[in-house]
C-alpha cells in the first residue's frame, strides 16, 4: 500500500506529513523515557530486514494480484510500539527516497497507514490484550493472525478515504472500496500467517524478546540474534527477492480494476512536478533495478504491461535489497541512537 502522489492531493498529502510529524514526535518523546537502549541495535537490523522482506510480493491464487508484508506489527511486538514506528517510518523513507517505491507527497499517508495502524492500534488494541503478560505460542500466533487482518483492512480503508477526499482522480468511492477490502483481506490473511509463524519461532528461541525471563536466569546477549536478522535481510533481499511475484500488488490492482490502469498519471505542474522531479534525482535505484533497466521498452507483450521472467534474476534487484536494508538499517539505528542520546543529556 505504497501510495503514489497521482492519487492525493497536495492538501491531504500536506494535512498527512504533518499528522505523521507529530506522531514521530510522539514516538521520540516516549522511546526518551524508556530505559531499553538494546533496542537500539534491534531497530537497525529488524528495519533491514522489514525493507528486505517488503521486496518479496506473494501471489494471491485465483486474483492476479500480489502482496507483500507490512512488517509494523512484527516491529511493535519486538520493539514496542515507539521504536517500532520510528522503525517504519525509516523503512518508509528509504523506499520512497533512494527507490522511488511510493511518492514523496504521499509519504505522509504511507507512514500514517503502515505505520501508525498497525503499531499504535492493531498491536496495542488487538495483538497485546489476545497475547497477554505471558503469551504461548498459540494465543500469539492467533492474535498475529487477526491483527494482521485488522490492521491491512483498516490500512486498505484509509488509502481509499485518503484518495477520495483528494478529489484529485476520477476513482468511485464504493467500486474502489468493494475492491481494496477484499484483495487486503486475502493479503492480510497470508501477511498474519507469516507474522504468527515468525513470531512463534522467536518465541521459542528467545522469549526474552517478548518481556518472557525466567527465574533467575541470566540475560542473553543478543548478537546471535541480531546476525541470524542480518544475515537474513541480506539473503532475501539479495536473492530471495528474484522470486518475488510478478502480479500487481492490491492497490495497484484495485486500480486497474476501477479506472484500466495500475498506475494514474499525477499532475505535471505545482507541488506534484516538483516533488516528482526531485525524486526522480534522488532515486538511484527507480523500482529496486539500474535506472537504465526501470525504463520503459518499447512493445509490450500482448495483453498491456510486459510479463517479466520469474525468476527475475537481477543484479539491480539485488543491490536495491542489499543496499537498501544496510542504509535502512543506518537510519533506523541513528534514529534510535539520536532520541537515547538526546534523553540521556536531558
Amino acid at each position: 500500500m505504497h501510495m503514489a502522489d497521482a492519487l492525493i492531493s497536495p492538501a491531504v498529502g500536506g494535512t498527512m506529513w504533518a499528522v505523521s510529524a507529530c506522531l514521530l514526535g510522539y514516538a521520540s518523546h516516549k522511546l526518551k523515557t524508556e530505559n531499553d537502549d538494546s533496542r537500539i541495535p534491534l531497530m537497525g537490523v529488524l528495519g533491514a530486514f522489514i525493507f528486505a522482506a517488503q521486496m518479496i510480493n506473494f501471489s494471491i491464487p485465483g486474483t492476479g494480484s500480489s502482496g507483500h508484508l507490512g512488517g509494523g506489527l512484527i516491529l511493535a511486538a519486538l520493539l514496542g510500539p515507539h521504536a517500532a514506528f520510528l522503525t517504519i517510518a525509516s523503512v518508509l523513507a528509504v523506499q520512497s527516497l533512494f527507490f522511488a517505491d511510493g511518492g514523496l507527497l504521499a509519504m505522509g499517508c504511507s507512514i500514517f497507514n503502515l505505520g501508525f495502524i498497525p503499531c499504535y492500534l492493531a498491536y496495542p488494541l488487538i495483538y497485546k490484550p489476545l497475547t497477554g503478560g505471558a503469551p504461548s505460542r498459540g494465543r500469539l500466533m492467533a492474535a498475529a493472525v487477526l491483527s494482521a487482518v485488522v490492521g491491512l483492512q483498516l490500512g486498505a480503508f484509509g488509502v481509499v478515504l485518503e484518495t477520495t477526499v483528494s478529489g484529485i482522480s476520477d476513482l468511485p468511492f464504493g467500486s474502489f472500496l468493494l475492491l481494496m477490502q477484499p484483495i487486503h483481506l486475502a493479503i492480510g490473511l497470508v501477511e498474519g500467517v507469516v507474522t504468527a509463524l515468525l513470531l512463534a519461532f522467536l518465541h521459542r528461541v528467545r522469549p526474552e524478546l517478548f518481556g518472557i525471563q525466567a527465574a533467575g536466569a541470566q540475560p542473553r546477549s543478543l548478537r546471535p540474534v541480531l546476525a541470524g536478522l542480518g544475515l537474513a535481510a541480506v539473503l532475501v533481499g539479495g536473492g530471495l527477492s528474484w522470486f518475488a511475484s510478478a502480479d500487481p500488488d492490491g492497490l495497484e490492482w484495485s486500480l486497474a480494476k476501477v479506472s484500466g490502469k495500475e498506475e494514474l498519471a499525477a499532475p505535471e505542474d505545482g507541488i506534484h512536478g516538483t516533488l516528482d522531479a526531485l525524486q526522480k534525482r534522488v532515486a538511484f535505484l527507480p523500482d529496486y533495478s539500474f535506472k537504465a533497466a526501470a525504463e520503459p521498452e518499447a512493445a509490450p507483450a500482448k495483453g498491456g504491461k510486459e510479463q517479466e521472467a520469474w525468476p527475475n534474476v537481477n543484479a539491480g534487484t539485488s543491490l536495491s535489497g542489499v543496499l537498501g536494508g544496510f542504509m535502512t538499517l543506518c537510519l533506523a539505528g541513528l534514529v534510535g541512537f539520536a532520541v537515547r542520546r538526546f534523553h540521556a543529556r536531558a
